[in-house]
């Protein structure tokens, strides 16, 4: 029913086994066990773009985090109101807060195509998928001081392999490589987690899926890897470890890069507004009129501010009567008296003042 699933992977694990069989051996436990993990990476690479648009995604998320506590002030009292207005937000600005499952799922589909896949390595098979008989022998064959890549601690239904399905082995054997391997697998689970979530941290509250699908992944991913981890073949850890490593060296490189593309874009846009920005000293130049150098004189006409050049009786004040014009920032002169005089320093016959008091004193 799922053999859209069980051909792809068995056919990679195929590939990457002959390619490791060359070097090390067919019936290797190396070969195989290299098989499974180049298995995950093959996965993961064609999963990274889609992990790159979870990473931007969840920047534009913290971006978004101001108008999303304003829509949650004003929208308190109104849940539906809130979330549609959430998600109109989240439309317009290309953000999609469950972005970050998407890798997660789809590793889902694959996980139970390679458990499928590994169960039907069974002695008396002549074909598993991708795999001849003999293939299938070589496997089986296969293993680390007695722990087999197929087998597991517990066997929990009839279809489960164990050691005696897969042609004996050592129990003790199979413990001492699967239990290290089942505590690595929870750590690295706990590890890769937290480091995701804190990226997300600032996003937690204004995305609630996010912040449960987060709680999950820090604490019951991890937990149930390790309470699971003997009802699974031992070649599922391998996958589990590989997984969780390529992670969290993707993860760390994804995240420099796209920490020096904004630290780029910051620094450009504080360049382009220091260039805008007036030099220190300079005076802004926003709003001053142009200079025409024409002034208005007494009589209504304009000049260019300097004397006449025609009209020299009106300049020395005769002629019609009209006065001379006034240069820029002179004092006007005052009127004289009538009588050609000013003051008691007047001409026109008549004494000083002193002299009249003495005639006066005399008689």
């Amino acid at each position: 029913m799922l053999n859209f699933i069980y051909y792809p992977v068995s056919f990679i694990m195929w590939v990457w086994h002959k390619a490791f069989g060359y070097v090390f051996g067919e019936s290797t436990f190396i070969a195989w066990a290299l098989s499974v993990v180049f298995l995950v990476f093959t996965l993961r690479l064609i999963l990274y773009k889609p992990f790159v648009g979870q990473v931007r995604s969840m920047r534009k998320m913290q971006t978004m985090a101001p108008e999303m506590q304003k829509l949650r002030k004003k929208y308190a009292n109104d849940k539906q109101k809130l979330a549609a207005e959430m998600q109109k937000l989240q439309s317009e600005n290309g953000a999609n807060p469950l972005a970050g499952c998407l890798p997660v799922l789809v590793q889902v589909p694959v996980f139970i195509g390679l458990f499928h896949v590994l169960r039907e390595f069974k002695p008396g098979k002549t074909e598993n998928y991708f795999f001849g008989e003999a293939e299938v022998r070589s496997f089986i064959d296969s293993d680390l001081f007695g722990a087999k890549l197929g087998a597991t601690l517990i066997q929990w239904n009839d279809q489960s392999p164990g050691l005696e399905d897969l042609g004996g082995g050592s129990i003790t054997a199979q413990i001492i490589v699967m239990v290290p391997l089942m505590i690595m697998a929870g750590i690295f689970t706990h590890i890769t987690a937290r480091h995701s979530v804190a990226r997300q941290a600032e996003n937690q509250a204004a995305a609630p899926q996010a912040a449960i699908m987060n709680k999950l992944m820090l604490y019951v991913f991890p937990i149930g890897v390790v309470v699971g981890a003997p009802f699974l073949p031992l070649a599922i850890l391998f996958y589990w470890v590989s997984n969780n490593l390529w992670t969290l060296g993707q993860q760390y490189l994804v995240y420099k890069r796209i920490d020096a593309e904004e630290s780029e874009k910051r620094e450009q846009a504080i360049a382009s507004r220091n260039s805008l920005a007036p030099k220190p000293g300079q005076k802004p130049q926003v709003g001053q009129k142009p200079q025409t150098g024409l002034v208005a004189d007494d009589a209504g006409t304009t000049s260019n501010g300097d004397a006449p050049s025609t009209g020299d009786a009106s300049a020395n004040g005769s002629g019609n009567g009209s006065a001379p014009a006034k240069k820029p920032g002179a004092k006007p002169v005052s009127a004289k008296r009538p009588g050609g005089g000013q003051g008691n320093r007047s001409g026109g016959g008549s004494r000083p003042q002193a002299a009249r008091n003495k005639g006066r004193k005399r008689r």
